[in-house]
This record gives C-alpha cells, structure tokens and sequence, in this order.
C-alpha cells in the first residue's frame, strides 16, 4: 500500500466511524466533495492544509497528519483553485477556517522523520484496531533506529502497548524487552531510565499475563511479574520527587505508562482497593499529559476498579466520561471497549434485551471483522463476546442452548483458563449433567491443589465464585457432601477476603455479584446458615440499587432462613420467595422464577 493509499484508506474509515457522510465532511473541511472524493479514494494526493482540516474535523489527534506523503501541495492547490473558482460561480465560495495548531500525536520523537514516520502509522493502526498491522510499523521502527539504544527502545514500547491474547505470553517481544534492557542497563540520563521504567513495567505486564504452569515462562512465573511491577513503581516513586527533565527524573507520559501496566501487573496479587488509588492517580496524570491514549487506557482502568470494590455509580459517572472519550476520538479500541462496557452494565441491571442487542449484535460482527482481517488476537475479542453470552443465558435460564451450540466448544477448548473450567462445571450442572459436573470439579480441584493455589486476587475471585455455585448445585441434587467439604474451605478463605468487594470476570467482561453473595453459598453447602446470613447482609450493600441483584439475594436469604429451623424463619422465607418470583418474571429471569418456585413448593419450604 501506497503512502497515498494509506491515507486514503485511514481518511475513509475515520470518517465512517464518525458518522459522517463525505458530504458533510467536506463542508466541516471547506473543501469541494469532488475533491474530496479523489483524496478517499486515492487517486488525488491530500496536501497539508487538508490533512490538518480532516485532522481536526475527525478529532485524529494528529493521527491523520502522520500518514500525509510528501510533496502533494502544489497539486492541491491548483485543484483548489479550479473547485474554489467553480464554488464561487455557483455563489457559495466559503472563507477557509485558520490552521489548526500541530497536535501533540505528531510531535517528532528525535530519533528521525524515517522513524517518526513509521511509529505514526503505528500509532494510526493501533487507534483503528489493527493490532498485527500497527506492530509491523513498530518493527520498521526499530529497524530504522540502527544502533541508537534509545530509539530501539522506544519502538519496543509502542510495540508493548498492543493488545495480546489473554492468558499467553508473548515470548518474542519479552526477548525484544529484555535486550533493550540489557542495552540501558546502568545509564543514568534521564531518556534512559524514563525507558528503562516503561520497558520494566511492559515485562512485568507480560509475565502476569500467564494464568498457569502451562502458558508462563520457565522461572518467571505471574509472581515475578508481580515483584518487578513492585520494584517499578518503588523507583517511579523514588524519582518522582525529582524535577521531570532533570538526570533521572521522570516526565507525565512515562510515568502515566508505567502506571498503566504495572497495575495490569498487578491485578491478580493486590486487593482491588490498592489498585484503585493507582488509577485515579493515573486518571488525573493523563489528564495532565494531554495523553489521549492513555486519557482512554486510565477512564477504564478506573471504572475496573470502581466496579471491583464496589463504588456503581462512581463506575457509572466515569462509563459516561469514557463514552465521551470514544465519540470524541473515533477509536474502534474505545468504541469496542465503550459497548463492551455497556452491556456489562445492562446484565448487570437486568436489562437483558439491551445487553443482547450488543453481544449477538455488533460485538459479534466486529469480533468477526476483525479476527477474520487478522487485525487482532484472535482470542482477544472473541473470549469477551462469549463470555457475555454466558452469562446472559446464565441470567436468562438458558444455558442449555448455549451448551447445545457449537460456540460451547469455545468454553470447552479453553480449558487453560480457570474461570472458563468453572464455568463448563456450571454449565453442566445447570443443563442436568451432574455426573460431568463433578467429574470436572474433582479434576480442577486435583490441577489446583485442592485450590489452594489459585493468587489472592484477579481471575481467582470468579472463578471462586462460579466455583461456589457449582458446589451448591451439586450440594443440593446429588450426594456429595462429604466430597464438597475438602474443597469449600480454600475457597471461603478466598472469598472472605474480598467480602465488601464485587465479583468481576474478565478485563471487563461481567460482574458476577458480590463477593459476600458467594460466601453466603458456600456457608450453605458447609450448613451454617447463620453465617450465610450475615454475609447476605454485607452484600445488599453495593447491590441493592438493582432488582436482578436484589432478586436473586432475596432467594439466597430464603434459604438460609429455612436452613435456621427457626419457626418463624418459614413465613419470611416465603415471603423474599416471592418477592424474587415477581421480580424474576418481569426480567424474564426464568432459571431464578423456577427456583423460587421450588422453595415455595418444596416440603422444606410448606
């Protein structure tokens, strides 16, 4: 592809993104449609002033102005002056809008125009979604750099930012950090060490990426990603009390990137309260920065953690400053990340047809668009669709058609992935298949050692949590009590320690419930009902806002006070029974209206 094409290509996309007929465009740009037209479609080279115009118009940051080639001015304006000078017979000659000024996306590194040039296009790809396509203008990048450390470096970070599969290591570019490492180790001026924090904060990212034996590195385990993202931030710390430019001081940028990673880093082995006070200082830096990149990489780190301890309307407030943020910059990224976001939140609120419209909608098609052009990891997106789905047919009752469809066998090939064994011993439990169910539990339990090996935080919480669930199925329908009470101790511990914490699973993908609501379960399987209750009530806190989740701890409390053999236990248990039931029906909850149903029927229950 042609520089010409290139940016006839990036002009088109970011103008359908925004919405936008060429038409309109060419008004907001004063430029003849035509014209326009040619530039799109590249057979007309764009020129300087145009660029810049449909730079701004699209809110490009800059972005478009990288892909300009060189040389085309003179055309432009003698094509200009053609189209002006028809406008003006036809009476609409309009005055031009001034320049706008240089936009801090097209900046120069100092490394060289061959080399800005090709971390521009990179920098364009990313924005767009094209993971594959922006690392090869990384790697030119680093190829242009020769012999300059720095520089090297400094591509090897672009090339870090892009989105991986989850769960895998990327070992190529682990070599490429490592030896840019090795190149700055020691080096004391201030380009150096802000690149030597940046690369640190990139490998400790990478290494966490891992979720088990199977997918990590040998001797460099999550947990070593963890310590050095440890050490990172302790240095970041240390030379943050130094001015920014000084030797060994730290600028905005730097420091909102290893901020940015080191919380990733993080995210299976520190409380979500930890990491929430690292992203709202992230959220104010960027802001600072004038980074649109990482303005976007901090609004959703934010709301994560937001989520994850508990504070919905303050995730809320901030999902709103990120759909503001993607209508602004036009960034398939942020568009993907702004509806995944959104449907999070509808199953959240059991607004399940709004959360349907997107999952079996758009984000399947886009999902599709984009592993199909090889523009992403494959499992990057794709993980994150079903994974809703699940949890939609989980919420609707009808898992039984999922497990019926061939997208089941993407539940049953990731098994490397804790939460996806948990959720095929869920599935299975909640299809019938309770011998299958507790053949996958007892074969997890002997991966896991019992368990006891999962991290503190992270991924183990849903998978505890979901866990949870599995064991109370098959506490309830089978006789397997005795099995159940090795394997409910390590996870109680586990969730106990997050009790005023919600339960997310994913990078976002859905929020399972409170963590207490969990811990209630399991207090159940163990048959301690007083416990349960108090759990229960801890967890009406941070849910009692929704129905869907009140709905279903309603339930949860009825069978905890039926368990208390208190005599007057009975009439409240039915009466949050059928409090749930009316709720479940009107969202169309039917696997919770059925188990309500039960309870009311049940002997127990008369």
């Amino acid at each position: 592809m042609t520089p010409q094409e290139e940016f006839a290509e990036a002009l088109r996309v970011r103008r359908e993104a925004a919405d936008l007929s060429l038409a309109e465009l060419a008004r907001r740009v004063h430029y003849s449609k035509s014209y326009l037209s040619r530039v799109e479609n590249g057979l007309r080279p764009p020129g300087r002033p145009l660029a810049e115009r449909c730079d701004a118009a699209l809110r490009a940051d800059g972005a478009l102005l990288a892909l300009l080639p060189p040389g085309p001015e003179q055309h432009e304006r003698r094509d200009e002056r053609r189209d002006a000078a028809a406008r003006s017979v036809r009476g609409t000659r309009r005055r031009p809008e001034p320049d706008p000024a240089p936009s801090p996306a097209a900046r120069p590194s100092g490394y060289g125009a061959a080399f800005d040039q090709h971390v521009r296009r990179g920098d364009t790809r990313h924005l767009l979604g094209e993971m594959y396509e922006a690392d090869r203008h990384y790697q030119a990048a680093y190829e242009a750099a020769g012999g300059d450390e720095l520089a090297r470096a400094y591509a090897v970070v672009r090339s870090a930012r892009r989105w991986s599969d989850p769960g895998q290591v990327d070992r190529d570019l682990l070599f490429r950090i490592d030896a840019c490492l090795a190149a700055l180790a020691g080096r004391e001026d201030t380009r150096a060490v802000e690149l030597r924090l940046q690369l640190t904060a990139h490998r400790a990212k990478k290494l966490a990426m891992s979720i088990g034996d199977d997918t990590a590195v040998t001797g460099a385990e999550p947990r070593t990603g963890a310590r050095l993202a440890r050490q990172a931030l302790a240095e970041l710390r240390e030379r943050g009390r130094r001015t920014p430019g000084t030797p060994g001081g730290v600028g905005d940028e730097a420091r909102c990137e290893v901020l940015t990673e080191t919380r990733w880093a993080l995210y299976d082995f520190e409380p979500a309260r930890s990491l929430l006070s690292l992203s709202t200082e992230l959220r104010d830096l960027a802001v600072r920065s004038h980074s649109a990149y990482f303005q976007g990489e901090a609004l959703v780190a934010l709301a994560i953690d937001q989520l994850r301890t508990g504070r919905v309307p303050a995730a809320e407030a901030t999902l709103s400053r990120h759909r503001e943020y993607a209508a602004r910059h036009r960034s398939r990224l942020a568009h993907w990340q702004q509806g995944t976001l959104d449907a999070l939140m509808s199953l959240w609120r059991g607004e399940f047809a709004a959360a349907e419209g997107w999952i079996l909608g758009e984000a399947g098609k886009v999902a599709a668009a984009m592993e199909s052009g090889l523009s992403m990891p494959a499992d990057t997106l794709s993980q994150t669709v079903l994974g809703q789905e699940y949890w939609l047919r989980h919420e609707q009752g009808r898992l039984a058609e999922l497990f019926a469809s061939p997208r089941m066998a993407g539940v049953q090939r990731r098994g490397y992935f804790p939460v996806w064994r948990a959720g095929l011993a869920l599935a299975l439990c909640e299809t019938g298949r309770y011998e299958q169910a507790a053949d996958q539990l007892r074969a997890f339990a002997a991966d896991a050692d019992g368990f006891t090996r999962f991290p503190p935080s992270g991924w183990a919480l849903p998978t505890a949590a979901t866990l949870a669930l599995v064991c109370a199925a098959l506490a309830e329908r089978t006789d397997r009590r005795t099995e159940l009470s090795a394997y409910v101790p390590p996870l109680r511990a586990l969730l106990d320690a997050h009790g005023d914490e919600l339960v997310l699973a994913g990078w976002p993908t859905v929020l399972l419930g409170p963590a207490a609501r969990f811990s209630a379960v399991l207090a159940l399987v163990a048959g301690e009902p007083e416990t349960a209750l108090g759990h229960l009530a801890r967890a009406v806190r941070p849910a009692q806002r929704y129905p869907a989740q009140m709905a279903r701890l309603r339930l949860d409390e009825a069978r905890a006070r039926l368990r208390t053999g208190s005599p007057a236990a009975r009439a409240t248990a039915h009466g949050l029974a059928r409090t749930a039931l009316g709720t479940a029906e009107e969202l169309g909850m039917a696997a919770l209206a059925r188990d309500c149903r039960a309870l009311l029927t049940s002997p127990a229950g008369r």
